[in-house]
């Protein structure tokens, strides 16, 4: 399958030449536009690109992503990540993937934030917390 060498057009912003978190860095951009060969892209958007040739120093073929948003490693899809992690060669779009019952569908990390996970007992869980059970009991010294 023939892919357009320069995948999807990605808009500068300002903030590329200041922070990495904001999708690509300058010098990811030049990197890309200079060796990257697109493969495909996944359902949050994220752009995945590869050299086509195998590196000298590293032994292997480099492969990378281009985040649509913010850089989140956790929005690589199963089957992406196994590409680019080297465990696959076939690339998602060159092979019929289905994701097992098992995999689940992608959850934010929402630690930190009014969302995230506090189970009983934890101080910072609303409501009245839970006296403690008869299975306590205060230390003191003999």
């Amino acid at each position: 399958m023939a892919h357009d060498k320069r995948g999807p057009k990605i808009p500068f912003s300002i903030a590329q030449v200041f922070s990495w978190w904001n999708r690509l860095t300058i010098g990811t951009r030049v990197w890309t536009n200079r060796y990257g060969i697109y493969v495909g892209s996944d359902e949050f958007g994220n752009a995945y690109y590869k050299t086509g040739k195998i590196d000298p120093v590293l032994l292997f073929e480099r492969r990378w992503v281009i985040y649509a948003g913010e850089c989140d490693g956790s929005l690589t899809p199963p089957g992406w990540y196994g590409w680019l992690h080297h465990t696959c060669d076939t690339p998602p779009t060159e092979e019929n993937y289905k994701p097992r019952d098992w995999q689940k569908p992608y959850v934010p990390n929402m630690t930190g934030t009014p969302a995230a996970y506090r189970p009983e007992g934890s101080t910072l869980r609303s409501g009245q917390r839970q006296k403690t059970g008869a299975d306590y009991g205060a230390w003191t010294p003999n």
